[in-house]
């Protein structure tokens, strides 16, 4: 099996990986962090916004089932694309929306949807497109946080929504 890599960054890790857990084709999602200068951040540190990394995910993906282009349009209906550094309660650089690019075509499939999307959206998308760096993975009760502790409030209130919003649209692309 053929894999390629994404890194995306849309507010709080927690968020995109419940989402992106449960797309065919997705073979793993890690929570972490990338696009700071700090070397193994923590994420103590990088909550005081001083490392300049956001909370990003890292997918493994098969390009066989599912598209760098599908994934996205994935991120573009899961977060708000036009607020600079911030998503919804979270604020700062760290919960900054990025697409963090790892080859020539990712960079310019992301130009191409971004440039799609905008339309769609009131306010200009902020959303930043770097090349991939270091992706440091987060601590380990980071990882697949929704799933250990759906019960949690901030999982209740913010994370089921998006995933409610999600599932209903790309209903097709669920895993079995």
């Amino acid at each position: 099996m053929t894999t390629e890599i994404a890194t995306l960054a849309g507010g709080c890790f927690w968020c995109l990986e419940a989402v992106y857990d449960q797309l065919k084709g997705v073979i793993s999602v890690e929570s972490g962090y990338t696009g700071g200068k700090v070397p193994n951040p923590s994420y103590q540190l990088i909550c005081t916004g001083t490392t300049e990394h956001a909370e990003a995910i890292q997918i493994t993906y098969d390009p066989t089932v599912i598209s760098f282009k599908d994934l996205l349009d994935v991120f573009f209906v899961i977060h708000d694309p036009t607020t600079l550094n911030r998503q919804g309660a979270d604020v700062g650089t760290q919960y900054r929306s990025a697409i963090f690019y790892h080859t020539a075509q990712q960079q310019a499939i992301a130009q191409q949807a971004i440039h799609e999307v905008q339309p769609h959206w009131s306010h200009p998308i902020v959303t930043q497109l770097a090349p991939a760096e270091k992706f440091y993975v987060a601590e380990a009760y980071h990882q697949e946080y929704y799933v250990n502790n759906p019960q949690q409030g901030y999982c209740r209130v913010v994370i089921e929504p998006k995933i409610a919003k999600f599932r209903k649209q790309y209903l097709d692309r669920l895993k079995a």
